[in-house]
């Protein structure tokens, strides 16, 4: 499990509340709960941390997925 180091998490915030957030094993977790009353978990890939709000992070990855399938390209 990579570790997110305390100054990057010092400035780091939640894209949808604006609230600090805290390392959860593989996972930065906003420390205030949204509008659904759920705190936001973001996904740590490679040490880097995925802070898509979760209704554009599905957009996000079959977006990246076309960019590498030349027939989604039309090519």
């Amino acid at each position: 499990m990579p570790k997110i180091s305390p100054e990057l998490l010092s400035v780091l915030r939640c894209p949808v509340t604006g609230s600090p957030l805290v390392q959860e094993g593989d996972e930065l977790v906003a420390t205030a709960a949204g509008d659904t009353g759920i705190r936001n978990r973001y996904a740590i890939e490679d040490g880097i941390p995925l802070l898509l709000p979760p209704e554009l992070l599905a957009a996000a990855a079959s977006a990246g997925s076309d960019q590498h399938d030349p027939a989604a390209a039309g090519l």
